[in-house]
């Protein structure tokens, strides 16, 4: 097993990034044999990055929105010496999402130097009802798979 930690820190509303997230640890996990923590954002806001050499964040969109606990983790953590990747679970096109969300915070954040930037499909929900659908697991999968050589 790798001695490195990740921690795989994501704010989910309707549970895609959560998804995305799990697939991404299993990968960690089960082909890579690393350590992985799990945190909601929601739940636990300001986990302690000491132990964690690789941290990646997840991020859900809505209504044109980061939410908010990944937008405060990512502008005010300190992630000198540590191996980042960022997602987004997002109905808008990747680039358009990457400069709208993500470029923002890294101007705010000089620490915060990503080894990887991705935007995977998202899925909205209207009503409880699923209007559009365009997650997609392997990508997120395959996105792991090729930064692992970094983490």
């Amino acid at each position: 097993m790798s001695e490195k930690k990740t921690l795989i820190a994501y704010a989910t509303k309707g549970g895609t990034t959560e998804e995305y997230a799990k697939a991404i640890s299993s990968v960690l996990i089960d082909e890579f044999k690393m350590h992985v923590d799990l945190v909601n954002l929601k739940k636990v806001r300001n986990p302690d990055l000491m132990q964690y050499q690789n941290i990646i964040v997840g991020a859900g969109i809505k209504m044109f929105k980061m939410y908010k606990e990944c937008v405060e983790f990512l502008e005010k953590q300190k992630f000198e010496e540590k191996n980042v990747g960022i997602f987004l679970s997002s109905l808008e096109p990747r680039d358009e999402a990457i400069k709208k969300y993500v470029d923002v915070i890294l101007q705010k954040n000089t620490t915060l130097k990503p080894i990887a930037v991705e935007v995977f499909g998202g899925r909205m929900r209207i009503f409880g009802r699923t209007s559009q659908d365009r997650t997609d697991i392997e990508k997120a999968k395959e996105w792991v798979r090729k930064i692992s050589e970094h983490l």
